[in-house]
Formats: structure tokens, sequence, C-alpha cells
């Protein structure tokens, strides 16, 4: 199986095209036969969780059981759209190896082990639908957790990513080595913690949990490969 996290910077001032091309896209993803999932999603400002959208910056996941291309992923309008519109392209090739949970109810990435041996450098999707009595509580822990993130050895980049940005939310996160990303997810006393609450408190009514190999990286986001002599 495999995954694209297709990232688009649109120019200054075309940021309405994004939002425009989140309902036109679903047309051509829909009648895609090359993909068995998609999901159409908007970026928050801070590469984690985000209250606040990037107007300019959009986001497009599509999964195939085949597919190896991008292009077969996306098909010719949406490159096309991207192309008349000067979008800068940041596009993540993945293979998901381990996870639970699922997305719209559906095993979308399909059945992987929770644990397997690879230790090399690794991708995390985490995602959730939070009960509405506490999207307070989980939107008062993220900018500790995201500073945290930030700042812990082995982190490569994150994008903040969601459907619904207040109760639908997403983060894929990139790591130098499994290692290092584990250090993070248990070790962080902040973060650490705050896995405890979710299962305590019962913040989600539905949540994903996928790790991938990052199989292949172009493009840059802002100018800048963050990926460049890490991956």
């Amino acid at each position: 199986m495999i995954c694209f996290m297709h990232v688009v910077r649109y120019p200054k001032y075309l940021g309405f095209f994004g939002m425009l091309s989140m309902a036109i896209f679903r047309i051509p993803l829909f009648l895609n036969r090359s993909i068995h999932f998609y999901k159409l999603l908007g970026c928050g400002k801070n590469g984690s969780f985000d209250l606040q959208p990037d107007w300019r910056q959009w986001a497009v996941l599509t999964i195939s059981n085949n597919v190896q291309e991008s292009r077969q992923h996306t098909g010719k309008f949406i490159e096309w759209w991207w192309r008349l519109f000067n979008c800068e392209l940041l596009q993540i090739k993945l293979q998901p190896i381990e996870g639970h949970g699922t997305w719209d109810d559906k095993i979308c990435f399909g059945h992987l082990p929770l644990k397997t041996d690879y230790e090399g450098p690794i991708a995390v999707l985490t995602r959730a639908t939070i009960h509405t009595k506490k999207i307070r509580r989980f939107w008062q822990h993220v900018d500790a957790v995201s500073a945290e993130m930030k700042q812990a050895p082995g982190f490569i980049t994150s994008l903040g990513i969601g459907e619904m940005p207040l109760f639908r939310a997403a983060t894929l996160s990139i790591w130098e080595t499994k290692a290092h990303m584990r250090s993070f997810a248990y070790a962080q006393p902040f973060h650490k913690e705050v896995i405890v609450k979710t299962r305590k408190e019962n913040w989600y009514s539905e949540d994903m949990f996928v790790r991938f190999i990052p199989l292949q990286v172009s493009g840059t986001l802002q100018g800048i490969d963050p990926f460049k002599g890490k991956l």
C-alpha cells in the first residue's frame, strides 16, 4: 500500500483558490480508480494542531493499494490546477507499516500490525475526532505539546492538517529514527501526560495512529526543503 501527502502552498492573495479546490477536487478524486481513499485537508499555521488556519496552504492525502506514482494519485486536472496557480508543492511518499484506529469508520491503511522491527526514519500520522464536551480540554494542551515536539531530538518537521480544525484534526510528524520518535512520545513529560489524559478522560470519539516509512520526498514549502540532509 502506498500513501501520498501532497502539501500545496498558493501564492500570496490566491489562497481563496486553495479553499475552492477543496470542493472542486472531490470530483476527480472520487472518479480516480487508482486510489481507494482520499482526504482534502486544511493546514494549521504552527505545524501541528492549530485553530488558526493557514489560508494559503492545503493538503491532499491519497491512498492506493498498488499505484506508485504521485501523478496517478492526483490525476491530470489537479496537477493542471496547481500549475495554473503557480503553487509550491511538497510531496511525501509513504508506506504504512504500523498502526491502529479508523478514519470515518474505515480502516483506510489496511490491517496493520501494532509493532514491527523497523527502526529507520519514520513518519507518524495522529488524527482524532474530539468529543464536543472535550474540545476545550484538548486545545488547552496543544501549544505545550507542539513546543515540546519541535525541541525534541531527531525531529525533522510536522504538518498540522485537518478536515474541521476545531474537532477533526491531525498531525503528520517526521523523525530521523523510530527511536527518536519513541523518546518524544513516551519520555517527554508533557506529551506523556497528555497521552494518559486522552484515555482517562475519553477525549476522542474516533482516533487513528499510523506509522510510515518515508519512501520519497520532493519539492519545498516556503522555499525550504525540510528534509534536506535528513532523509
